[in-house]
């Protein structure tokens, strides 16, 4: 098995004014060329995962600019189909988030987690303009950040020297100037993107395109449903940013959902779990931790790599991860071997072996230090991942993030030190050339919001903002630590509610949905927090495989884990 790099996981991320075209307008209309091509579907470059269904691909052509379709700039983007296996009653396209996921994978993990709806669906995966070609070499859109002008040595936001805010201003300073000057970087954008969608359904043969997005997606399908209010369907958005406000907003909530996550849901399982290496009592692990903190620092980790740790902690895999390099780090310290309660020794020594080359009951401080030191390399980052966040709306400046930053590390330290000094927005001088409007009314009724209590990544204010704003229904999932719940989290209340509006053309109400028990246990644990609807407790097993379910939403949330 190809060793993981740990830095993947752990990634702190940092991540021509011309007039404004109104929401959903073209310069002209779509030549015959785009909509007359014809669909190859063939294999797949991808690997098909355990527990999913084999897909077929194809590769269509988009006008770089929808603007100016008769620029004669074309794009490539890759789609792939599974088949709907009954009496088909559309196509269900759906995406991973980000910005910046390829989605062509994600079809045949859903359709083969939800037979059901795959009987009536075809399931549409998509890589989004500026992804690549999932499978190939093509990684897209990618910034040639020069090294010379990142910075140099471990960094720690909490260090609030002039010195220390300059250094770590210099990675989103680069990466933004980087970006910018790609002439594609203006054309990677929602708008774009939908407009791409909709040529999908054209050729696919549709009046309507249904929908599913996770995280970044849930903008993507809400903006679609906008500009395309006559030909959008049924729309599924899971762990949901504000569609209707700012998503930029989206990204300067992680330090205080993350916080959130970090006191109120990870700190007390890591004491349910490692009383003995860790703490009994959530009070005592948060001084372990910044024990630790200190300990690896020692070691050669930056305390913001340390930090990372616990930023957008969102996904089963993560948490096992950050409990090997605590928990080995713990044993070191207090000079006894580390050990692992039996429900997570397998785990465990997974992760630890996948990351770090060695089971836990060997893993060091220094095997653990020489994967968390590694610097991420910012010499070639995601262009789709800025180009959307920085250039879908107009941004703050960075003075403003600067001061977002003073306010927000004493609240919530563990993120909003960092967060304010790193985000390449701050230093986004394009003007977007379109405008993105809200959900129009007609299509609000074939909405429909699924939201976790507690997700680090996606907040749960966030979705009830939005779905306040727009008048559709929200399934929030009480006690949720995770980022996706429907067909990723074993919740057959969430999974249920969902399949009956896809297939049965029943749309639930706001609803609350009880949480399934975290990574070790068989209970859950009720935890205080914003969703205040009742519920019926279940914790039955829900359908599919449960190693795909895992992989899936650990893809999802590592394309913003670190933020």
């Amino acid at each position: 098995m190809k060793k993981k790099t740990a830095s993947r996981f752990l990634v702190t991320a940092v991540l021509l004014a011309v007039p404004s075209v109104p929401a959903g307008t073209a310069a002209a209309a779509t030549p015959d060329r785009y909509t007359g091509q014809q669909v190859v579907w063939g294999a797949c470059p991808f690997p098909v995962a355990t527990g999913a269904k084999p897909a077929e691909c194809a590769v269509i052509t988009v006008p770089r600019d929808w603007a100016d379709p008769e620029s004669g700039v074309d794009l490539s983007v890759s789609v792939s189909r599974v088949a709907a296996t009954g009496e088909r009653l559309g196509a269900l396209l759906v995406n991973p988030g980000g910005p910046g996921g390829q989605g062509s994978s994600l079809a045949g993990a859903l359709a083969g987690l939800e037979p059901s709806v795959n009987e009536r669906y075809d399931f549409i995966g998509m890589d989004p303009r500026g992804t690549g070609h999932e499978g190939t070499a093509d990684t897209g859109f990618a910034c040639q950040v020069p090294v010379g002008r990142l910075p140099q040595g471990p960094l720690d936001a909490r260090d609030r020297s002039a010195a220390s805010i300059a250094e770590h201003r210099k990675t989103p300073r680069a990466i933004a100037e980087a970006c910018q000057s790609d002439a594609v970087a203006p054309f990677v954008t929602t708008w774009q993107t939908a407009h791409d969608m909709d040529l999908i359904r054209m050729l696919l043969g549709d009046e309507k395109l249904n929908y599913l997005g996770y995280s970044y997606g849930t903008w993507l399908g809400a903006k679609y449903a906008s500009l395309f209010p006559s030909h959008a369907g049924k729309v599924v958005l899971d762990s949901s940013v504000d569609f209707e406000g700012r998503l930029q907003a989206a990204f300067e909530a992680f330090p205080q959902i993350g916080q959130r996550q970090t006191d109120e849901v990870f700190v007390p399982w890591l004491a349910r779990q490692f009383p003995g290496q860790l703490g009994a009592s959530p009070a005592e692990v948060k001084q372990k931790i910044e024990r630790l903190r200190g300990f690896y620092a020692g070691l050669g980790v930056a305390p913001d790599q340390f930090d990372a740790l616990f930023v957008g902690n969102g996904n089963e895999i993560r948490w096992i991860l950050v409990a090997a390099v605590l928990v080995a780090g713990a044993g070191e310290l207090d000079g006894e071997p580390a050990q692992a309660p039996a429900a997570l020794a397998g785990p465990l020594d997974t992760e630890s072996t996948a990351v770090f080359g060695k089971r836990l009951a060997q893993l060091t401080g220094a095997d653990v230090a020489a994967g968390l030191a590694a610097e991420p390399d910012y010499r070639k980052v995601s262009g789709t991942r800025y180009a959307v966040a920085c250039g879908d709306q107009p941004t703050r400046t960075a003075a403003w993030y600067r001061r977002l930053s003073d306010r927000q590390g004493p609240l919530y330290p563990i993120f909003g030190w960092a967060y304010g000094l790193t985000e390449p927005c701050g230093f986004w001088s394009d003007r977007p050339r379109q405008t993105l409007a809200g959900l129009p009314p007609e299509v609000a009724g074939n909405v429909l919001v699924v939201q976790g209590e507690f997700d680090p990544q996606t907040g749960y204010e966030q979705a009830r903002s939005a779905v306040r704003a727009a008048g559709v229904p929200l399934v929030s999932v009480d006690d949720a630590a995770f980022h996706g719940q429907y067909a990723l989290g074993g919740n057959p209340c969430v999974d249920g509610m969902v399949n009956v509006f896809l297939v049965a053309n029943s749309r639930p109400g706001s609803a609350t949905c009880p949480g399934v028990p975290l990574p070790g246990e068989d209970r859950v644990f009720p935890v205080a927090g914003p969703v205040t609807g009742s519920h019926t407790a279940t914790v039955s097993a829900a359908a599919g495989d449960p190693a795909l379910r895992t992989a899936v939403r650990h893809s999802i949330g590592e394309l913003n884990g670190g933020r």
